[in-house]
């Protein structure tokens, strides 16, 4: 099997799909769900009503993540930590591909279902729910994910790749 993968560090959580599904399926949604705070609702609202037409998309974007910044900055403060499931294992990922990623090590047995939570290195910094079907003990089929973190997966590829042919040209050079 010929997979495409791109050097990429991210970290991930992860358990055997069948260990305890239930809460598996209720955080991969809440994960998904997790920015749909109320300022962001009334935005998307006010975007559809064409509230925002005359404003700056990018000012209003920073006020939200401003607004989000300081929601989490008050949780910290109350020491309240969002609810996480469990997951046994925990490693890094050396390289992804547009459905494929690769372990740094050989943890997975083939065949099996896992679901797992990606700590994505972007702004803003999010987790996002997976699951996937290990290949072999170390490359990984991403069976499921949800459709706006498919989109951030997929443009945080693309932009590893750009990375990788820059410094590419900058050695010839």
């Amino acid at each position: 099997m010929s997979v495409r993968l791109v050097p990429a560090p991210i970290a991930i959580s992860f358990s055997e799909k069948g260990v305890d599904e239930e809460a598996f399926i209720r955080e991969y949604h809440q994960l998904a769900e997790s920015d749909e705070n109320a300022l962001t609702q009334w935005l998307k609202l006010a975007k559809a009503r064409g509230e925002t037409s005359e404003s700056d998309p990018v000012l209003l974007q920073l006020v939200v993540e401003l607004h989000n910044k300081l929601d989490a900055l008050e949780m910290f403060l109350k020491n309240e930590v969002p609810t996480r499931v469990s997951l046994i294992d925990k490693e890094e990922i050396d390289s992804i591909g547009f459905e494929h990623f690769h372990l740094a090590g050989e943890v997975l047995q083939e065949g099996v279902e896992y679901y797992g939570r990606l700590e994505m290195p972007v702004h803003p910094k999010r987790d996002i729910g997976v699951y996937f079907l290990a290949k072999t003990k170390s490359l990984a089929e991403i069976t499921k994910i949800h459709e706006r973190d498919e989109k951030e997966w997929n443009a945080y590829l693309t932009a590893r790749e750009r990375i990788l042919i820059r410094e590419a040209k900058e050695k010839k050079q």
